[in-house]
């Protein structure tokens, strides 16, 4: 399918620089190379560190050690008569694009974005398995924090927990920095933990994910610190509702955008339009953050296979947030969850 989309660009071949995509295509985890992809041939270059790694891990296409740069390695080449190379423009640097331009005199490189998207948004049974594995692990992590909490700790202790545990649990690394923010902290959508400890009567928005054999996870759950406000409550419950809404309004091929509107309808008509302000939910695959975007401005359509997030908000500023989160596989008939753990308010 990629050559395929190659040839109806008119391409000759296709020069691969995000580590991201050359995962995705090779299975390579390691921190430096390229892959150049023509109508015939795959090839996959790195240097001296990898060149056991590479044997190790990559199977499905030739890996070459260089010395010399990438970028020269493309002056042997001739792709044919049109010598059209594609690159990723929105995942190139501009230092790797002035390098190709200097060796690769003798065609033209056509800059192109999102070449991959439609490819990567799709997961196969193999993906869909590791990222139900990332989802558990993270799961199990969930739930082992939960009883540390205490007015004896910190956020930044229990980000470090996250951390800690997910290593321990067999995951790579976390796919983002885990977000602990409690009290009012927890209004902050993005908010990165910090030494303030947590105090009864708070809630507390944790979300965190981590990365197995090479594919993320992401999850939010926002609990409380003994009994919380009226108000915090029934914020709670407007957030959960709308989080199932967006579960159970998700059908195949709809557009994300409509399911964004379907949820963010809900949450203005209890008067909370202004306080949710991101987006709905996101792509994940072997980047936390990928396609489809769940937003009001998405293109996509969420197709069978897609896997993304629904994770609603409710913003105060000066007072707390709720955010709950679930990241969600796209079947025939709706989507289905990777988690598994409570909506319902945990008191801790």
């Amino acid at each position: 399918m990629i050559r395929r989309k190659m040839a109806e660009k008119g391409l000759d071949a296709f020069f691969v620089s995000d580590l991201n995509t050359i995962r995705w295509l090779s299975g390579f985890s390691g921190s430096n190379a390229k892959i150049l992809l023509s109508l015939n041939d795959a090839l996959l270059f790195t240097d001296f560190r990898y060149s056991e790694q590479v044997r190790q891990e990559v199977s499905v296409m030739e890996s070459r050690i260089v010395s010399g740069g990438f970028a020269s390695e493309l002056a042997r080449y001739d792709f044919g008569p049109g010598n059209r190379m594609g690159v990723e423009r929105d995942r190139m640097t501009l230092e790797e694009a002035e390098q190709l331009k200097k060796v690769f005199r003798k065609g033209r490189i056509v800059p192109l974005k999102g070449f991959f998207e439609e490819f990567r948004m799709i997961k196969d049974a193999s993906e869909i398995l590791m990222m139900q594995q990332a989802a558990a692990v993270s799961e199990k992590v969930l739930e082992k924090v939960l009883p540390m909490i205490s007015p004896a700790v910190s956020e930044m202790d229990i980000a470090a927990e996250i951390s800690y545990l997910h290593r321990k649990s067999g995951a790579e690394k976390d796919s983002f920095d885990p977000i602990v923010a409690s009290g009012s902290r927890s209004a902050l959508p993005h908010a990165r933990p910090t030494t303030k400890k947590f105090r009864s009567g708070e809630l507390i928005v944790i979300d965190l994910g981590c990365v197995c054999k090479g594919y993320a996870s992401d999850q939010t759950r926002t609990v409380a610190l003994g009994r919380v406000s009226s108000e915090a409550r029934r914020i709670y419950g407007i957030v959960r509702d709308a989080q199932l809404l967006g579960l159970e309004s998700a059908f195949e091929g709809m557009r994300a955008r409509d399911l964004d509107r379907i949820v963010r309808d809900a949450i203005a008509d209890k008067g909370y339009k202004a306080e949710f302000g991101h987006s709905l939910g996101h792509g994940v695959g072997v980047e936390v953050h990928e396609a489809p975007s769940v937003s009001s401005l998405s293109e996509h359509s969420l197709h069978e296979s897609a896997v993304f997030t629904i994770e609603p908000g409710i913003y105060l500023p000066g007072c707390f947030g709720v955010r709950i989160e679930d990241t969600v596989v796209m079947r025939k008939d709706g989507a289905e969850p990777f988690q598994r753990f409570t909506k319902e308010l945990v008191e801790l």
